[in-house]
């Protein structure tokens, strides 16, 4: 009797007093086999019910475990539906379907009718399709159909959420009471493929069973079934890009022992028989949407600790198990709890454009456990927007409405909706859809002849699949079909991913420009190194330099007829600081790429004149030569308290700028008047008053003052101008400093106290000066003796 036979009377009678119930039972209880059909005879249950897995294998699974209960073979009362495989009838009572299947139906006819309750099992991976479809499901009850049953299955304790969320009282099971065995091994610092190979090698000499390993990634599998050569076991890969065939092989019996090497794609919904023993890497290679370079990427990256406990759960479903983790003890606790909720993380564009199809332009307005960020929510509906999916209010256009009728991501969908040749677009679409199929080679035209080739049963089932797309898809109505005669793969998946559209900037083909404006990064060993033109479909990494996982060599002349509507004519006008000079460009651009610039000689005087102000603001006024005129004008004001800074020119641009470039071809100097006219009447004589541009001496000479010079205010004269002055000149309160020279314009002494001057070393200036220039007067008294800068024959005959 299994853990979850104990509560079924609960189920039931919640489901007869109400019509929501969140039920919470740990794995191997039961719940995805027993709940469904032991509500079939319910006198509420006169239709079908929906079970929601999050995995292809484990709906195939679960409905193929019911069948095998009920002594029927799948596709009777028990059938599923999955994106590329199906089996069911007129007679299914229950049908097992993924997610994202229920989330189309649910959205092509809100009332669900002849669906009497929707279970939706592993509640808590919190998937995006998962709480979208939840979402949904709560509207369509409560506006179209009340007597509709809906139950929340976790496997964690977290259903109090879900309990609040839906309204609905929490069931819950034990879990068989199995003894589980945890060891903690470690691992090196070397590949992850040779510490799994020697923990389950180890495993299988300490313990009986079957193994259950836990590996990261298909790469990872690869490589440890490698290094397991040589053991007496079946070593069965299990990942989601396998065939059916090929999973059932990993989950049915064997002749001898078997090493199941599987990503966590076993983590939940599935009892592999058998398996007593699991080898735990601790990895989880997961989607990341990089809101910033706009893609999702894989990342390797630590399990949760509900992950880890998930895993290890798998060893004693049955019987008592034993856990190998690759771990130390200790770092359990430092592992994250949960794995973060889909909706917090991922590209929204299909959630914003089906709400939109269901009548919520905002997301937001829905019931979530986790509201979609408003970010993310924001960047979906530009990338909609982009695509003509949606309008300025959210609302789908006719070409988003066509969209969503697809069962793909807006982007594929847009570009199987334009494409001429649909099936061939149906194709590339799987090909995105579906990893591994045709190979992974970077090159897609490669992928696709592979895959055309291919007769394994997923290639034939990807096929017929893709076909259906093609015939889902109506032709476009908005009069841009593209034609794919030449290159037609490139042109499809330039359509689906304009913004990847890239040409390269290196030699070697190694480095690469988008049109988005993103720099990728490409295999140099590639044969798409040597292309001009790429059209980039996936992309793994950072913003800045992303490696292209998939594209096709896209033909230049291909890019008109493409983007005809998106390439522009920029004229840009420069600005040189170094010379003062306008040039003018033309660029032709796709985005952030040039396809044609050249210069263009047809400037005109107001574009010039506009492009000197603006060269002036953005370099500065380093940009301005000044006259010295106008450099003394500006310390002047400095020193009278009147602002003509740098910050204060700047500020005032428009007030004094556009006077002195007008009619200019060159950004001209900066004269005295432009700066002058800047200041009132009153500022004026302000600085006329307190900076004075001249210092007239008893001789009647003018010297400029600089007021520039450290110190302060500083005037250069001849000394023999300043006799007969017994006091110091000042500038308002502050002493001028004097730099005097001889009749030759040598420097003889600087100071600012000049009676202490003359009382002081004049005697010996003085002695120094007639022995050098006899034929003028140096008197002992300078106080006393006439200004004058004559000689003294000179002096004479004008006295």
């Amino acid at each position: 009797m299994l853990p979850i036979e104990a509560v079924l009377p609960d189920i039931r009678a919640a489901l007869h007093g109400g019509t929501r119930a969140v039920l919470v039972a740990p794995p191997g209880a039961g719940k995805t086999t027993m709940v469904a059909p032991a509500l079939l005879d319910e006198n509420w249950c006169s239709g079908e019910i929906l079970l929601l897995s999050p995995r292809r294998l484990a709906a195939r699974a679960a409905a193929e475990r019911m069948a095998h209960l009920a002594g029927e073979s799948v596709g009777k009362t028990f059938g599923y539906a999955t994106r590329m495989d199906a089996k069911r009838s007129a007679a299914t009572r229950v049908t097992v379907l993924t997610e994202g299947i229920f989330r189309n139906r649910i959205l092509a006819d809100p009332e669900l009718p002849e669906i009497s309750a929707v279970l939706f099992d592993e509640v808590h991976e919190r998937s995006l399709d998962s709480d979208f479809g939840l979402a949904l499901a709560l509207e369509a009850q409560a506006a179209f159909r009340p007597d509709l049953r809906l139950i929340a299955m976790s496997a964690t304790l977290d259903g109090t959420r879900f309990a609040a969320l839906m309204e609905a009282p929490v069931i819950e099971s034990e879990g068989r009471a199995h003894s589980l065995t945890l060891r903690h091994l470690g691992r090196s610092a070397g590949r992850i493929e040779d510490d799994m190979a020697a923990a389950i090698r180890q495993a299988l000499r300490e313990e009986p069973g079957d193994l259950l390993a836990f590996l990261p990634g298909v790469l990872e599998i690869n490589r440890t079934a490698e290094r397991l050569t040589g053991l007496d076991a079946d070593i069965l890969p299990l990942h989601g890009t396998l065939s059916p065939r090929e999973q059932r092989a990993a989950l049915g019996p064997a002749s001898r022992r078997k090493i199941i090497l599987a990503t966590s794609i076993a983590e939940t919904s599935l009892t592999i028989d058998g398996v007593r023993i699991v080898v735990d890497s601790g990895l989880a290679r997961r989607p990341r949407y990089d809101r910033g370079a706009g893609v999702t990427r894989l990342v390797t990256e630590r399990a949760s600790q509900a992950s880890v406990t998930q895993r290890a759960g798998r060893a004693a479903r049955q019987s008592p198990g034993v856990a190998y983790r690759l771990w130390e003890e200790a770092a359990t606790a430092g592992l994250p709890r949960f794995d973060p909720p889909e909706i917090l993380e991922a590209d929204l564009s299909s959630l914003v454009l089906d709400c939109g199809i269901w009548g919520e332009p905002d997301p937001r307005a829905l019931r979530w456990l986790d509201p979609p960020p408003a970010a993310a929510v924001d960047e979906a509906r530009q990338r909609l927007t982009t695509l003509d999916a949606i309008d300025a209010e959210g609302r789908p256009t006719a070409h988003g409405e066509a969209i969503a009728t697809l069962p793909l991501p807006p982007r594929l969908a847009h570009m199987l909706v334009l494409a001429e040749d649909k099936p061939l677009a149906a194709k590339i679409a799987m090909l995105l859809s579906e990893r591994g199929l045709g190979g992974n080679d970077t090159d897609l035209e490669d992928r696709l002849r592979r895959w055309n080739s291919d007769r394994g049963q997923r290639a034939e089932a990807a096929r017929r699949t893709a076909a259906r797309w093609a015939t889902l898809s109506t032709p476009a109505e908005r009069g841009d079909s593209v034609k794919l005669s030449r290159g037609g793969l490139a042109n499809c998946l330039a359509l689906a991913f304009p913004d990847r559209l890239s040409r390269r900037r290196s030699p070697s083909g190694e480095d690469w420009l988008s049109t988005g404006g993103r720099g990728f990064r490409l295999d140099p060993t590639s044969s798409l190194a040597k292309a001009e033109w790429l059209a980039v479909a996936e992309v793994a990494g950072q913003a800045s330099g992303a490696r292209i996982l998939s594209a096709a060599q896209l033909d230049a002349r291909d890019i008109d007829t493409l983007f005809a509507h998106r390439i522009e004519t920029r004229r840009t006008l420069a600005f040189d600081p170094a010379t003062g000079s306008v040039s003018a460009t033309r660029d032709r651009r796709l985005g952030a790429i040039v396809l044609k610039r050249g210069a263009d000689e047809a400037i005109t005087q107001a574009e010039r004149e506009t492009a000197m102000r603006a060269g002036v603001r953005q370099h500065g006024i380093a940009a301005l030569r000044f006259s010295d005129g106008a450099q003394t004008l500006r310390a002047r004001a400095t020193y009278a308290g009147l602002d003509l800074t740098d910050a204060a020119l700047i500020a005032r641009l428009d007030d004094w700028l556009p006077a002195l470039v007008s009619g200019q071809r060159h950004l001209p100097e900066v004269k005295t008047d432009a700066l002058l006219a800047l200041l009132d009447w009153p500022e004026r004589q302000q600085l006329d008053t307190l900076a004075p541009r001249h210092f007239t001496s008893p001789a009647g000479t003018t010297q400029a003052i600089d007021y520039a010079a450290e110190g302060g205010p500083r005037v250069e004269l001849r000394v023999q101008a300043l006799f007969g002055l017994d006091r110091h000149p000042m500038i308002g309160d502050t002493a001028l400093i004097l730099s005097l020279t001889s009749p030759a314009g040598r420097p003889i002494q600087t100071t600012r106290d000049l009676p202490a001057f003359w009382r002081g070393s004049w005697a010996d200036v003085a002695k120094d000066m007639r022995g050098r220039y006899p034929r003028h007067n140096w008197p002992d008294d300078p106080t006393a003796a006439p200004a004058s800068l004559k000689t003294k024959k000179a002096l004479g005959k004008s006295t």
